[in-house]
């Protein structure tokens, strides 16, 4: 006998916020309540790998910031030796 591989989740204490925003993206979209979670979910992933990464800007010192530089300009580089 196979088992799924899908899972069941009862999640509670959601905000007010939350609630609104799920309620309004599924009128707006025609979708279900499980639809929109899950897509959110989904999409959630793909957040973390493409987050705004600016609160790094101005973190780092000064030699590190040189070490990175000067190995991006390294990687500019062009080997004309690979073209031919």
């Amino acid at each position: 006998m196979k088992t799924s591989t899908k899972r069941q989740y009862t999640i509670r204490n959601i905000s007010a916020n939350i609630d609104k925003a799920i309620r309004k993206r599924m009128k707006d979209e025609g979708k279900s309540l499980n639809t929109v979670v899950l897509e959110a979910l989904a999409n959630s992933n793909q957040i973390k790998s493409h987050r705004d990464l600016s609160y790094l800007i101005g973190s780092l010192s000064e030699k590190e910031a040189k070490i990175i530089s000067t190995e991006i300009q390294k990687q500019k580089t062009i080997d004309p030796d690979l073209w031919l």
